[in-house]
């Protein structure tokens, strides 16, 4: 278990007012930066989408930031998407939203209500794969054919179709996860033939440097990725259309060089106070 959770109960539902105002006052500066950021960049209004990181966020925090407008969440660890799942789920159902990959097992019921997406935007280990799936419907951390193969495997078995995006570590950082730019476009393709699930798009960490030149040229390498995907017409990639690049340091570049999702969490909850 990670040791953070010893110490902060995440699925705590109840938070006091100020924090709530302080989430949601989050929540307004960065959906404002992502307006100004679309408009600067010529972008249609309403293109970007803004994904909340919600690593160490209890339910009531999380639930704070879907009232203050979030409409797609994030976690970066099997084991918190366990922790919160049923919290999640009976406080948005309180509020008419479906989460997740619920939304698939309330179909049935003629269920309306607005669908808010969840993501795995963490690393993956393959025995946390059956953990995840039943709440997620979209994992952004697929590295290599390897995951996404034994992620088709439970797929399929559960007869569901998973979203997900290739990641890339585009700034080659040894400290960073995804594939190596050089096989993107490769192991996009192969992701493509694999039953139950479906390649959605790509997903990079932006260079941790000062550079803003050099963090641009990572995130339009990925775009370019992206569309060659797109060119190559292979089976399986006609959806490949998600930019998942952009954190509450470099959202605007990344805006500017085409994202379409945004993942930010100091912005819009704070500091952590657990790494």
């Amino acid at each position: 278990m990670t040791a953070y959770m010893d110490h902060k109960n995440l699925a705590n539902e109840v938070i006091d007012t100020a924090r709530a105002q302080e989430i949601a006052d989050g929540v307004h500066r960065v959906l404002e930066r992502v307006s100004t950021a679309e408009s600067k960049a010529g972008r249609e209004a309403g293109s970007v989408k803004l994904l909340a990181a919600t690593k160490t966020r209890d339910v009531g925090e999380i639930m704070a930031a879907i009232d203050a407008g979030v409409r797609m969440i994030g976690e970066n660890r099997p084991q918190e998407v366990t922790a919160k799942a049923e919290g999640l789920l009976g406080q948005c159902a309180q509020r008419g939203l479906t989460l997740g990959a619920a939304a698939d097992d309330t179909a049935a019921g003629n269920a309306e209500g607005e669908h808010i997406p969840f993501h795995l935007i963490g690393q993956l280990q393959s025995n946390k794969i059956g953990k995840v799936l039943p709440v997620v419907d979209t994992i952004e951390s697929v590295d290599s054919v390897e995951l996404a193969e034994k992620i088709s495997r439970r797929a399929v078995a559960r007869d569901i179709t998973v979203g997900v995006l290739l990641e890339v570590n585009e700034s080659g950082e040894a400290s960073k996860s995804g594939c190596d730019p050089a096989h993107a476009i490769r192991i996009a393709q192969k992701i493509g033939t694999l039953d139950g699930l479906e390649l959605q798009g790509l997903m990079t960490i932006g260079a941790h440097v000062d550079d803003e030149a050099t963090i641009r040229k990572c995130f339009a390498h990925l775009r370019r990725t992206r569309d060659l995907i797109l060119e190559s017409k292979t089976p399986g990639t006609g959806h490949c259309l998600e930019l998942s690049m952009g954190m509450t340091g470099d959202m605007e570049l990344a805006i500017a060089e085409g994202s379409t999702i945004v993942r930010v969490g100091t912005a819009i909850f704070g500091e952590r106070a657990f790494i």
